[in-house]
Formats: structure tokens, sequence, C-alpha cells
């Protein structure tokens, strides 16, 4: 250890630079306020008034950090999903100790370790199991750490960030988030273990108590991915599989004192795998990634959701909205081949949008009117004026498709599935 280095680890945490990035990713990153009910945007003006107090508690080991808020979302596979809401000043520090953490230890993460770290992506993962599955280890270990944020234990992982933090003050002021307690229901409540997810310091924090998972693969020579509490391995056979998954099974028990959920994790062929909303499949080329079905669903949950006849905005809001969320959404899913699936889904999205524009002309005077405007005979405008079918027909006949066909819909911004997914695979 080099003389003076403890020291510097606190005073780089500190030290104005540090803390500069640290309020300006605060506040880039926004959030809903902690328990104090400060909001992002009132922290800047707050440190300038009280930070040389808020600094003396630091320096003096007093600080006390206010319980996190506790909000409890809902999992896109079912279930819920418990966060934790530090309060901004919390997450302001919390984020300043990150940042001296991360060059101290992400250097000597494994290269198959993909979550919250700099230069690695959920891209990079599927891409590498790819890989593995082309390589020929086509069964794939999926290992469920059973509440793994919940269940942290707080000796076990202040044991391994003093591997190589050894300043006494840095040490308890980490010791004094992981116990701050939550406040549940105006309660506050005591943690004994877990670290909250939607604190700054839980990332890290997470990829340093699993990087012993992650050196124990690899000394046995296992070719897998982990992103945050995700890991897979890959390998020959259905026998092998089985027998990682029971001796992984041990390490993570035994050594972390954490719990592997034996219902959820699994042994499959890498054709049924799943890895972080992508999935894979088999062509005389080699292996490609999919969407997992359960992702497509959500899509089309969600742009029904953004197409309900009964939402009653303007059609510029409605596409501003969907717009919004198919960039978002093709983002991360453009890493997946979906040219045959996205087709199919623009062509059923257009459907959607005819059959709001339908219901937008109430009566038989305006939807006559409006389709002689598109540029539909006199006579086939009266009879689907008159038409007496359901919304969803109409959407689907060939007037309506005439009358309201892809050009219109490019010309009012609305973004193409496939034509966003093939924009951002060029790019890519």
């Amino acid at each position: 250890m080099i003389p003076g280095l403890e020291m510097s680890v606190w005073e780089e945490f500190l030290s104005p630079g540090n803390l500069g990035r640290a309020l300006r990713r605060v506040e880039a990153n926004r959030g809903a306020p902690g328990v104090d009910g400060m909001t992002t945007e009132q922290l800047r003006p707050w440190i300038r008034e009280h930070w040389a107090g808020v600094r003396e508690a630091l320096d003096a080991g007093t600080y006390r950090p206010l319980p996190v808020r506790r909000v409890v979302i809902p999992k896109p596979g079912g279930g819920e999903r418990a966060l934790g809401v530090p309060s901004a000043l919390d997450r302001l520090i919390q984020q300043a100790i990150a940042q001296v953490l991360t060059p101290i230890f992400d250097p000597h993460f494994s290269g198959s370790s993909f979550g919250f770290r700099p230069g690695k992506s959920a891209h990079q993962a599927v891409r590498v199991a790819r890989r593995a599955i082309d390589d020929g280890l086509r069964w794939v270990v999926d290992v469920d750490l059973e509440r793994f944020f919940d269940r942290v234990n707080f000796d076990v992982l202040m044991a391994r960030v003093a591997r190589k933090v050894t300043d006494r003050k840095v040490l308890k002021l980490i010791r004094t988030y992981l116990e701050a307690g939550v406040m549940i229901d105006g309660i506050v409540r005591a943690t004994v273990e877990g670290t909250p997810q939607g604190s700054p310091l839980s990332p890290i924090l997470s990829n340093i108590m699993l990087d012993d998972l992650d050196r124990e693969l690899w000394r046995r020579g296992h070719r897998f991915v982990r992103y945050a509490d995700d890991v897979r391995v890959f390998v020959r056979s259905r026998r092998a599989a089985q027998r990682v998954l029971d001796s992984i099974t041990v390490v993570v028990e035994q050594r972390l004192k954490l719990k592997v959920n034996r219902e959820k994790s699994s042994v499959r062929h890498a054709r049924e795998a799943r890895l972080l909303g992508f999935g894979f499949y088999f062509t005389r080329s080699g292996v490609k990634i999919r969407v997992d079905p359960q992702a497509i669903k959500r899509l089309k949950d969600r742009i029904r959701e953004l197409t309900s006849r009964r939402w009653s905005v303007s059609m510029f809001c409605r596409i501003d909205r969907l717009n919004a969320f198919i960039a978002g959404w093709m983002a991360y899913f453009h890493l997946a081949d979906l040219a045959s699936r996205l087709r199919d889904l623009d062509e059923w999205l257009r459907r959607r949008m005819r059959q709001i524009r339908w219901k937008e002309w109430k009566g038989y005077a305006a939807r006559r009117r409006n389709l002689r405007k598109l540029g539909i005979p006199d006579a086939n405008a009266r009879e689907w004026a008159a038409s007496s079918k359901g919304y969803w027909r109409i959407a689907g006949s060939a007037v309506l498709q005439r009358a309201l066909p892809n050009a219109h819909w490019d010309d009012l911004g609305l973004l193409g599935l496939q034509n966003t997914w093939r924009r951002l695979r060029t790019t890519a």
C-alpha cells in the first residue's frame, strides 16, 4: 500500500471536481425526491447554503444519511420490485463515493461482467452469449439469485470492499449508507442486509459482491456472462449444465451468503434461453438473436395503451408519445433480427391508427366528407360512411387503407417500427 493512499481516497471523494461531476450526474438523472421532499432541482442552491455543515459532519464521521423512501414497482415478467429512493443530498454523496470506487475496483472485474460498468453494455453481454452458443455451448445455466439486492450480507460485502479500500472513513460511510434504513408508509425500519436498488452506490457494490462468483467461474474455465444479478453459464451438455448449477449454488450460498432461487433457476437449451429481453435461434448461417416473446407482448400492450380509442388526445400528441416509445424500445432491441416481425407489427399499428381516425370522424356527414377529401369516389364514400361495421373491420378495409395509406402516417411523422430498426442497424 502506498503511504497516504488511504487519505487520498477520502480527499478524492470530497474533491471539488469529483463532487461537481457527481452533482451534474444527479441533476441529469433527476428522479423522484426522497423522504425529505427535496428535488434534484433544489439540490444545487441548497448545497451552496449548507455544504459547509455537511462537509464538517462527513469529516467528523457524524454524518447520518436519511432513510430511503421505499417504492414498489411492477416487474415486466410479473411480481413486484422494491426500489429505494435516497434523498437528493444522499444521492450526491453516494454518487461521489461510487465515482472514486469505480477506478479502484472496475479494472479488476471479470471481462464477462457487463452490468453497470463503464464501456460495458447489455448488447455486449448478448453478443458474447450468442458467440458462446455458436461455438457449440448450447446448454444454458440460468442462475436466479433470489432477491439479490435485498439479501446482500453487510459483513460479507464490506469485507470485499475492504480488500482494496482501507480508509476507515470511507468504509464507515459506506456502511452507514447500508444501515440507513427504509421508510415504508411513514415508518422508518432498520436494514440489516441488502443494497437498495435505485441508489447510486448499489451498482458498484453489487459488482464487488459478485466478483468472487465471476472469479470462481473463470477459474473453472466456464464461458459465462453476468449482468448485475443475471448470470448465464454456457456448456455442451444437459448433464454438465446440471452439475454447474449445483456447484454454483454451493458457492453462492456458502461463500457469498446469498440464496439461489431453485424454482426460477434452470437448465435450458439455447433456443429456449433468455437473456436481458433477448433469445436465440438457429439458422444455416449460425446463431441469430431474437426478441424474447414476452418483450414483444409488452411492446404490443404498450402500443395498445397509446392507441386506445378511449384516450382523448390530439393525433399529434398521440404520435409524439408513440414515437418516443418506439424510439426507446428500438434503441434497445434493434440488436435482434426483426425484419419480418416488424413488418407485421407496422401493419397492425397503422390499422389501430386508422380506427382512431375513423372514430374521430363522428357521424355520416364527417366521414363522407373526409373520405371524399382523401380521394375516395363519392359512391364509395357514401357506402362506407353509412356502414355499421365495427371500427376494427372498417380500419382493415381496402377503402380506408386507400384513404389513409402508409404515406399519410409518414407525413404526420409517425415512426415506423421497421424503418426505425433498419436505420439503427445501419448506424450501429
